[in-house]
C-alpha cells in the first residue's frame, strides 16, 4: 500500500468493520441533497439501515461545503477525512480544547488547507472532531486506527442503547 491513503482505501477500511455502513451519495442520487453527493458518511449500523437519530462518526467531504471553506477543497484531488474521536483524544492529537484557534503549542494555528497533518476540524473540533486533509506518510495510519477507535466507540453507543 503506498504511504498515501485514498478515499477508496478509507471506504474499504471502513467497510471492513463489523457492523458498519458507509452512505456515499452519487451524483444523482435523489435521496441525498446534492451537496453531499460524492461525499462518504460512516455509521455503526447492524442492521444495514441508514441511522436517523445519530450522527456518523467520520466522513469523507470531497468539497467545500457554505460554512466550512478553510481547508480549500475545492480544487481537483483535494479532500479531507474527518472523525469524531471524543474530547479526551481531541486534546492529546491537537494539544488544544476544541478550538480551531491555535496548534497546541500557544503557536498560529496551522493553516486547516495544510495537507497530511491531524488538525482541528474547522467547524465541529469543539464537539471532539479531527479533520486530515489528504492523509498521506504522516498520518494514514493514525487516520485508520482513529476510525476504528470511532467505530468501536459508535458499536458501544449503540450497544448502550439498546
Amino acid at each position: 500500500m503506498s504511504t498515501d491513503l485514498s478515499i477508496d482505501q478509507i471506504i474499504a477500511a471502513v467497510q471492513d468493520l463489523d457492523g458498519s455502513l458507509v452512505v456515499a451519495p452519487a451524483v444523482g442520487d435523489a435521496d441525498f441533497p446534492e451537496l453531499a453527493w460524492g461525499d462518504a458518511f460512516f455509521y455503526y449500523a447492524p442492521d444495514g439501515q441508514l441511522p436517523r437519530t445519530v450522527q456518523p462518526y467520520g466522513t469523507v467531504v470531497t468539497k467545500n461545503y457554505p460554512d466550512d471553506t478553510g481547508s480549500d477543497l475545492d480544487p481537483a484531488g483535494r479532500w479531507r477525512v474527518n472523525v469524531h474521536v471524543g474530547r479526551a483524544a481531541y486534546r492529546e492529537l491537537t494539544g488544544g480544547d476544541g478550538g480551531a484557534e491555535h496548534d497546541g503549542t500557544g503557536a498560529a494555528a496551522i493553516d486547516p488547507a495544510t495537507p497530511d497533518v491531524v488538525l482541528p476540524h474547522p467547524v465541529y473540533g469543539s464537539a471532539g472532531w479531527i479533520a486530515v486533509v489528504n492523509p498521506g506518510p504522516a498520518t494514514a495510519g493514525t487516520v485508520l486506527r482513529l476510525l476504528r477507535a470511532a467505530h468501536e466507540a459508535a458499536r458501544a453507543r449503540f450497544e448502550r442503547r439498546r
